[in-house]
């Protein structure tokens, strides 16, 4: 069986200096770089969408030119990471490519006019604001009501990606949480935006070491075990600062960390 390739690790900085020197100077020597950097980001994601699907080529070609895209697209200048950037233009990309293939035949049909025209404008605000855009800046770009943008949302819930729905191992015992449960599932304001993406939007809470264990669980499905071997610390301390993650998210989600966050 072939091994996928080893993920290159680089600064935030070296990633800028790469991005800058294709933006600037269309390097393809750069361009290589990072498409080898993230080629596994971009499987992780496709992965997940591709699961009970025959698909996972065309939607790793289509995460390919997510990434692609997003390369030429990224403003460095902004200091945000650029995989908080390049994740939601990826899934974007693939939600797109699935939409024919998946809707409800009891969604209306303006709904499905509406949701290729708000994936549209989510890309187009987020490298605008270099961040995720606010409801009521979608409906304005749109030219539609807010509760428009939120029913639209509400009804295109089946293009969301299976790791909103997948359990990540919190507890030595095998009990999990899902992007679901640290966002809460009786807050109905939160159901209706991508929940995966207003985890991303509140990691800004936790410190780097905390953001690692959440990438490495909830992106790269990797164990406690192989986190706290990585780290040279105890499964045990793992299971311990990940709650104290979760909870961290769980609160910046539901109260005011979140909204100055948003504001």
């Amino acid at each position: 069986m072939t091994k996928p390739p080893q993920t290159v690790k680089r600064t935030k900085e070296e990633t800028y200096a790469l991005i800058r020197d294709f933006q600037e100077n269309e390097s393809e020597s750069a361009q290589l770089q990072l498409v080898e950097q993230y080629t596994n980001l971009i499987g992780s994601i496709a992965r997940k969408y591709s699961k009970g699907r025959n698909l996972h080529e065309d939607i790793m070609q289509v995460g390919m030119i997510g990434l692609l895209s997003s390369i030429r697209r990224f403003d460095p200048n902004t200091g945000n990471p650029f995989e908080a950037y390049l994740v939601p233009m990826v899934v974007g990309e693939i939600k797109r490519f699935l939409r024919d293939k998946t809707w409800d035949v009891h969604v209306p049909r303006r709904i499905k006019e509406t949701w290729p025209k708000l994936n549209g404008a989510v890309d187009e605000l987020t490298n605008r604001y270099q961040r995720s855009p606010k409801i009521h800046e979608i409906a304005e770009y749109l030219g539609i009501s807010e509760e428009e943008v939120l029913e639209t949302m509400e009804l295109g819930k089946g293009y969301q990606t299976a790791s909103v729905d997948q359990t990540i191992e919190t507890g030595s015992d095998g009990s999990g949480v899902t992007p679901l449960d640290v966002i809460g599932s009786e807050d109905k304001g939160y159901e209706k935006v991508d929940q995966q993406l207003l985890v991303e939007s509140a990691l800004h809470v936790l410190d780097n070491r905390e953001k690692q264990i959440i990438q490495w669980t909830f992106i790269d499905n990797k164990s406690q075990r192989e986190v706290g071997e990585s780290l040279g610390i105890s499964q045990m301390h793992v299971s311990r600062l990940q709650k104290k993650a979760i909870e961290k998210l769980r609160k910046a989600l539901a109260g005011n960390t979140y909204q100055d966050r948003l504001n």
